[in-house]
């Protein structure tokens, strides 16, 4: 199925990415499902092409935990399809609690576990039915899942009342508690359930489990990934084990590997592997007693095997070739000289298939050994397919039977039902596909609704604030309307006062300058302004030593690091300058700290005053 119209490589390309750089393989998901939710992703951040979003992945790291939150919907619930958790608890767990005797530890495995609801409903079921004591001491919940956050949320087992809302009331009572309006499952159980993080497409199954739950997760898989995992479960499942799925998932293609204990609920059995009895013939009873009784026995027993059905060889003790009927001489190009000849001289030793390895192992066993599935390409438009069935002669080792069966009929008719099922399961996948793809609109539809829910309850949640924030910004306003009016009565009171300062200023005959920590002028008198030539519009705010007068500044800079220093220095000074007028005068300098009422230096002042020549 083609991933995106116009964009399948570059859409796989993105899944590859995804897997190499945070390990994530999604190359097994259903793609028209995992398309969708990608693309949603790219629209809330405004991104259209497949290649953009993969340079905004590598340059936003955050974005792949909103990624991954987007394509991996962790909608799960307590006791989600009551009527199969009934089931479950009236039956299979009873039925498994019963089968072990009263030590023998119960192993469970809750794959896909998202939030831990599932985990904790099974440990639930298996109280109600063994106890506290004995669940804690046998049973073990083993909880994966392939979202961190999810098994982050699981590991603290705390929900809200919306999300318990399906545990019956006395399981409620019996299994929870209130905490700060949330409910916490019982943290004594919760030590016996283990949650880790499990890909089921790429990382090795728990082992041993008597009880695998993996619902509503199978179904965003495509069929080859499906039967991979399912290959998997089977693996992990212990004999007798049992296999619990969700509603939308079924096993009718994968009938090798479990069989169905209820279909309506979706319980199903591990099917164990069946071997087909093997074992040397059966001798004839009383054989040696009817010999006498057949004229020409040997010569009948020659053309019996020459005229056999099926090629065959018999090897001597030391591995010489002694007998081959007429189908195997046919077969491989034998003659009478190659009677008697080592077999590892012969070309049938390494084909069809190498013999003297398992001829070896037969004599060594004393066991018959089979060899199926031998492909042999005799003809470049034909292929003969043997099973070959290697067999001690009697117990003494005098020899070894080897049998060519040709199964070739066998084989091609088995790759028809073979094709026949896959078609069969194409037509069955098309119409569980369009069933999963209703259950999944079904499920991004409830996820949508709880995400809605919880954005209701956020907006709620802020329009309380804003309206908090609206009484608060009300009463501000009210304070900083009364500031306004006191600062309104003490600026007349300040424009007062700086009308004194000035006048006191101008009264003075001496020249002042006044500067800020910053060496910035801050005020300048009258008498400056004759001394110097500049007015105060001139020199307020420019840096003093910057200013080009006749002024020695240079001087004056470690008198003003003195000043700015310490808050009780003062320091008289004799400097040569020249005044506005270009004429050479002698000044005495006093440079003070300006200091506030708590003693901190706000500046420096400079008294300066002509000295008569």
């Amino acid at each position: 199925m083609e991933a995106d119209t116009g964009a399948g490589a570059e859409f796989e390309t993105l899944l590859e990415y995804l897997k190499e750089a945070r390990g994530f393989d999604f190359t097994g998901y259903k793609r028209t499902s995992l398309v969708r939710r990608v693309r949603q992703r790219m629209t809330q951040v405004a991104i259209e092409d497949y290649a953009d979003y993969i340079d905004h992945l590598q340059a936003n790291a955050d974005e792949f935990n909103a990624l991954f939150n987007t394509i991996l919907i962790n909608v799960t619930s307590f006791f989600r399809d009551l009527d199969a958790w009934d089931y479950l608890r009236a039956v299979t767990v009873p039925a498994l609690v019963g089968r072990r005797t009263s030590q023998a530890p119960i192993r469970i495995w809750c794959a896909g576990c998202a939030a831990g609801q599932e985990a904790y409903t099974l440990a639930m079921a298996f109280v109600e039915e063994m106890g506290v004591e004995q669940f804690r001491q046998r049973v073990k919940i083993y909880a994966t899942d392939v979202d961190e956050q999810a098994l982050t949320q699981a590991r603290q087992a705390l929900y809200t009342g919306g999300e318990v809302e399906s545990v019956p009331a006395p399981l409620l009572e019996r299994y929870f508690e209130r905490h700060n309006g949330h409910f916490a499952f019982r943290k004594d159980l919760r030590r016996s359930v283990i949650f880790g993080r499990n890909d089921l497409v790429q990382d090795a199954p728990i082992s041993r489990i008597d009880l695998l739950t993996c619902r509503n997760t199978l179904m965003y898989f495509n069929a080859e990934t499906q039967a991979k995992i399912l290959a998997r479960l089977h693996f992990a499942i212990a004999p007798h084990g049992l296999l619990f799925l969700g509603k939308a998932e079924m096993l009718l293609s994968h009938g090798r590997l479990f069989e169905p204990v209820d279909l309506k609920r979706r319980v199903f059995r591990k099917t164990p592997a069946v071997l087909a009895p093997v074992g040397p013939p059966v001798k004839a009873h009383d054989g040696q007693d009817r010999r006498g009784a057949v004229g020409r026995l040997d010569e009948l027993r020659e053309h019996a095997f020459d005229a056999g059905p099926v090629a065959q060889l018999v090897l001597a003790e030391d591995d010489v070739l002694a007998l081959a009927n007429y189908q195997a001489r046919v077969l491989f190009g034998l003659t009478d000289d190659d009677i008697g000849r080592p077999l590892r001289d012969l070309e049938v030793s390494y084909r069809p298939v190498e013999l003297r390895a398992f001829v070896e192992q037969a004599r060594l066993d004393q066991r018959p050994v089979q060899v199926k599935d031998v492909s042999w390409q005799r003809r470049p438009d034909a292929t003969t397919w043997f099973e070959i069935h290697i067999d001690p002669l009697a117990d003494t080792g005098i020899g070894v039977s080897v049998a060519f069966h040709d199964v070739t009929a066998t084989r091609q008719l088995f790759d028809e039902l073979a094709h026949a099922n896959r078609q069969l399961e194409m037509a069955y996948e098309e119409l569980q596909s369009t069933n999963e793809e209703l259950e999944t609109t079904n499920e991004e539809l409830q996820s949508t609704v709880e995400e809605l829910e919880t954005t209701n309850e956020e907006l709620q949640s802020t329009n309380e604030e804003l309206e908090t924030i609206n009484e608060e910004l009300q009463s501000t306003n009210d304070e900083l309307q009364a500031m306004n009016d006191m600062l309104r009565d003490r600026g007349v009171e300040l424009d007062e006062a700086n009308d004194f300062l000035e006048t006191v200023l101008t009264s003075l005959r001496s020249g002042i300058v006044v500067v800020d920590v910053e060496l910035r002028v801050r005020a300048w008198n009258r008498a400056a302004e004759e001394l110097w030539g500049l007015r105060a519009a001139e020199t307020t705010g420019r840096h003093l030593l910057n200013l080009d007068i006749g002024l020695p500044v240079a001087e004056l800079r470690q008198a003003l690091r003195g000043a700015l220093a310490d808050p009780g220095f003062t320091e008289f000074l004799h400097l040569e300058a020249i005044n506005r007028r270009g004429r050479s005068i002698s000044l005495r300098v006093m440079c003070g700290s300006l200091r506030s009422h708590d003693e901190r230096v706000r500046g420096a002042i400079l008294v300066m005053e002509i000295q008569a020549g």
